[in-house]
C-alpha cells in the first residue's frame, strides 16, 4: 500500500487558520488548531527548523525602563508562560524586616514597615548576582532577623526629625516652607553597606537606592520622627508582589481590520471615529484604486477609509455597532502575534527581564527532561 499524501496547505490558508473572529457579540477561532490529527491529512508535527524560520522577535519601543515587542509564531501557552515567569519568577531586592527604634509619626508600625517594603530598590547588577538567598535558622524559622549576614542581607538607615524653619515667611502656609524635613521620601533610605557589599555596592558600581527617591513615606510635624533600620533581602514575585521586578508585564494580540467593501465620504469619517487616532485614515479614490478594486469604480474622487495602523488599535468593536457598516468590514486578531509591554521597576532593564524569563523557562524545560530521562531508564 502505497503512503498516503500529505497535503500542504496554502500561505492563504495557514493565515486565515490563525485569525480570531471578533464579532459583535462573540469571539470566534480561539483554539490553535495546528497539531497533529486536527487537519486530516496535513502533517503538523512539531519541526524544529519549521519553528526556527516562524519564530520573529521585533521590538516596537526598547526604553531603559519601559519595553513594547512582538513575538511571532508561538502558542498562547509559551507567551503565558514568559508572562508569568517576568511577574513572579525574576528575583529583585526589597526590604523584609524593619526594626524601628522610634516613629511618632502619625503612620502606624505596620503601616510604614508596609510601605517601606514596596518602594521598589535597585543597585549594582553585578552585586545582585553575588548576593546569596537568606534561609531562615533551623531552630526559630519564623525570626526573620536570624541568618542575617553581609552575603544576603542589605541594610538601609532611615531617620528624619521634622523641626520648625526658623526663617520661614510670617504669612507662609505651606509645610514644606514652614518646617524642616515635613514630608519624608524614599531618597532618605541611606544605604549602609557591610562586608563584600563595601566593593559590590560602592559608588562606582552602583549603591543600592531606591529606583524612585520622590516616593512619599510619611508627613511629619515638629517634634516628630522616624528611626529605623530596614532590611532588604532577595526574593520573587511568587512569595510576594513586592519582590516584582515589573510594574506591569502584559501581552495582547495583534488587531487585524479588514475593509471587506468600500466605506466613503461621510461613512468613512464616522467610521475613523470608529477607532483611536492613527488607526483608520482617509484617502481619495483615484482611477487607480478602482483598477486595482473594481468596487471603487463609482467613487473615483470620493473619500475612502482605509487601515493605517492596526496596531494601536484596541478592538472595540464600536464599527461593528453600526448598521451603515454591517458586512463592510471584518474585526479579528492574529492568534500566534503577541505584543508583549514590559515596564521595570529598576532592578533590570525591561528587555533583560524578558531575557531572564527565557532563561528561567529554559531551566525548567531542562529539569523536566532531565527528569523524563531518568524516568525512561
Amino acid at each position: 500500500m502505497s503512503p498516503a499524501r500529505i497535503y500542504k496547505p496554502s500561505p492563504e490558508q495557514i493565515a486565515q487558520r490563525k485569525i480570531v473572529g471578533i464579532n459583535e457579540e462573540t469571539v470566534t477561532n480561539i483554539t490553535s488548531t495546528d497539531f497533529p490529527g486536527h487537519y486530516p491529512g496535513e502533517d503538523h508535527a512539531w519541526d524544529k527548523d519549521q519553528f526556527e524560520d516562524n519564530l520573529q522577535i521585533q521590538f516596537h519601543k526598547n526604553e531603559k525602563y519601559d519595553a513594547s515587542f512582538s513575538v511571532v509564531g508561538i502558542d498562547a501557552s509559551i507567551a503565558n508562560a514568559f508572562r508569568r515567569i517576568m511577574i513572579a519568577e525574576v528575583a529583585t531586592f526589597a526590604i523584609e524586616v524593619v526594626m524601628t527604634y522610634n516613629n511618632t509619626s502619625i503612620v502606624q508600625d505596620e503601616v510604614l514597615s508596609h510601605r517601606l517594603g514596596l518602594i521598589p530598590l535597585t543597585g549594582s547588577r553585578a552585586g545582585f548576582d553575588k548576593m546569596d538567598w537568606w534561609t531562615p535558622s533551623a531552630e526559630n524559622p519564623d525570626d526573620k532577623s536570624l541568618n542575617a549576614t553581609d552575603l544576603n542581607t542589605l541594610q538601609m538607615n532611615l531617620s528624619v526629625r521634622c523641626t520648625k524653619n526658623r526663617d520661614a515667611a510670617e504669612n507662609e502656609e505651606e509645610p514644606t516652607k514652614l518646617y524642616h524635613n515635613a514630608h519624608v521620601y524614599a531618597r532618605d533610605l541611606k544605604f549602609q553597606p557591610n562586608g563584600k557589599q563595601t566593593e559590590w555596592f560602592s559608588e562606582e558600581h552602583g549603591p543600592v537606592r531606591a529606583q524612585n527617591p520622590d516616593i512619599l513615606i510619611a508627613k511629619l510635624r515638629p517634634g516628630q520622627e522616624i528611626e529605623l533600620i530596614a532590611y532588604a533581602r532577595k526574593g520573587n514575585g511568587a512569595d510576594h508582589a513586592k519582590f516584582s521586578p515589573v510594574a506591569t508585564a502584559t501581552y495582547r494580540l495583534l488587531p487585524l481590520i479588514q475593509i471587506i467593501k468600500p466605506i466613503v465620504g461621510e461613512d468613512a469619517k464616522k467610521f475613523a471615529k470608529c477607532f483611536l487616532p492613527g488607526v483608520v485614515g482617509l484617502e481619495t479614490v483615484t482611477e487607480d484604486d478602482a483598477v486595482k478594486d473594481k468596487q471603487y469604480r463609482s467613487h473615483i474622487g470620493e473619500q475612502r477609509a482605509v487601515v493605517r495602523n492596526a496596531f494601536k488599535d484596541s478592538v472595540s468593536r464600536e464599527c461593528l455597532r453600526h448598521e451603515e457598516f454591517k458586512g463592510k468590514v471584518k474585526l479579528g486578531r492574529i492568534q500566534d502575534h503577541f505584543i508583549f509591554s514590559v515596564e521595570s521597576t529598576g532592578q533590570y532593564q525591561s528587555d533583560e527581564i524578558f531575557l531572564q524569563s527565557v532563561q528561567t523557562l529554559k531551566s525548567k524545560i531542562e529539569v523536566l527532561k532531565s527528569d523524563l530521562e531518568t524516568i525512561n531508564h
